[in-house]
């Protein structure tokens, strides 16, 4: 059963609803820890001065901000203390805007929320009216003694979902990169556009979140396993593969085009990208069923 990690109560106008917050994803990572290569035993992670190789204690370290080469501003436990953020318990709603006006790139981590005690009724009242409205809450809440921005928005399964936010001043400018320039200034034919939407529309469908899966997580399992058992795993030598010339972007458009095609069953065409007919969109495959059971055995 899932342990709530956070409890307070979301705040818009004057009505209070009491919630609990639980983590909506479970991280899959493969962690391994560092080995003494000879003796197989974990290494110890020590923190040195280089000055004089001596371990610091832990009581000795203090918090320091580079403002230059070695040079450091200190800053004392109480004096970051005096500014976090007030302690409380409420997610106070500040606007109410469409799902639409958010940048994806703008979330960091999703939560759920669920009701607390007493908080059944205003808690669906909020999540109804949101649906109805089709508005997301933008909030703040302090959680672990800092101050977050979150989305709050109803979701499949009657559950109010809450995502932390990142700050609009922490997301690069992408006119920092300059690579992007030169894809500005190329410009594309009409024929070479009617193609590749063409193509997109081939390779279009339903998204199924459960068809996407971590292989290489699933692959280092597996070896992992493999070599627990003791095989023993013959490592291949990687291959150096030799640089291809990009190939002419109209042929490489059609190709693909015709190996969509082909492997739907229909017949490759010469498309001259004149058309402008799209072709209809690939439906997703049917779930499968589960097999029906057997009847019992007649006795």
């Amino acid at each position: 059963m899932a342990r709530s990690i956070w409890t307070g109560a979301i705040s818009f106008g004057l009505v209070t609803v009491p919630v609990k917050l639980y983590s909506a994803v479970s991280r899959k990572t493969v962690r391994f820890h560092q080995l003494n290569g000879p003796t197989g035993v974990r290494i110890q992670q020590k923190r040195v001065d280089p000055s004089t190789g001596d371990e610091v204690s832990y009581e000795d370290i203090v918090k320091g901000f580079e403002i230059g080469p070695d040079r450091y501003v200190i800053i004392e436990p109480g004096e970051l203390e005096s500014l976090d953020p007030k302690k409380t318990r409420t997610i106070e709603i500040e606007d109410f805007v469409d799902l639409t006006d958010i940048d994806p790139i703008l979330y960091d981590h999703p939560y759920y929320l669920a009701p607390g005690a007493g908080g059944a009724k205003p808690y669906r009242l909020l999540l109804e009216a949101m649906r109805e409205s089709g508005k997301v809450a933008i909030a703040k809440v302090v959680i672990r003694q800092k101050e977050n921005l979150v989305a709050i928005r109803p979701m499949e399964g009657d559950v109010l979902g809450m995502a932390t936010m990142i700050f609009a001043d922490e997301v690069v400018d992408p006119e920092r990169i300059d690579e992007l320039d030169s894809a500005r200034e190329v410009e594309v034919n009409d024929r070479e556009l009617s193609i590749a939407k063409q193509l997109v529309e081939s390779l279009s469908g339903e998204f199924e979140p459960d068809k996407y899966r971590d292989t290489y997580r699933e692959d280092v399992l597996a070896l992992i396993e493999r070599k627990a058992a003791g095989e023993e795993i013959a490592v291949q030598p990687v291959k150096e593969e030799d640089e291809e010339p990009v190939p002419d972007l109209m042929a490489a458009l059609k190709a693909s085009l015709d190996a969509v095609r082909e492997r739907d069953g229909d017949a490759p065409g010469d498309d001259d990208g004149d058309s402008g007919k799209a072709k209809p969109k690939r439906k997703a495959p049917a779930k499968r069923k589960a097999p029906a059971k057997k009847a019992a055995a007649k006795s």
